[in-house]
């Protein structure tokens, strides 16, 4: 049984890859919450996309593991106004999928905007990197410093 789900979470993940391609252009299908949305390819295949390196708080009670947390609906919205109707850009790091079978990215925003950063700096999200991928994790711990001496968004 443990080699089987072995082999279908290999499966997975490199089905997930070969169909998410590096610095490619994705439409923004849905915004789950303040680090997680769905693009679609051109074939119209939906993946869910978990934000690396930073935590937003949880917009909505899912099962007894995450529940609704100060700010989750305030997190949503600003992802929301950013994402939606949009296109995204998206890199990876080490680790590709997470143990819910998210595809873990970096997100850029047509503007140029890197998603992930501007988030944070915002007050929207805060550092949360989860070795090995921690590629910007001085980038974020920079730009939560910021949010909070600026009083910004969780942090007023």
């Amino acid at each position: 049984m443990k080699n089987q789900l072995i082999f279908l979470f290999s499966f997975l993940f490199f089905f997930a890859q070969a169909q998410l391609q590096e610095n490619t252009w994705y439409k923004v299908s849905k915004i789950t919450d303040g680090d997680t949305f769905y693009v679609m390819t051109k074939n119209s295949e939906k993946f869910k996309i978990r934000l690396i390196g930073i935590d937003a708080p949880e917009s909505y009670n899912v099962g007894k593991k995450f529940r609704k947390e100060y700010f989750g609906k305030e997190a949503k919205v600003f992802a929301t106004n950013l994402l939606k109707n949009k296109k995204v850009k998206l890199t990876f790091d080490v680790q590709k999928t997470d143990r819910y079978g998210r595809i873990l990215a970096y997100a850029y925003l047509e503007n140029g905007v890197f998603l992930n950063q501007y988030l944070v700096e915002n007050g929207f999200a805060v550092v949360a990197t989860f070795p090995p991928n921690v590629k910007f994790v001085e980038v974020f711990t920079k730009a939560e410093k910021s949010a909070r001496n600026k009083k910004l968004g969780l942090w007023k």
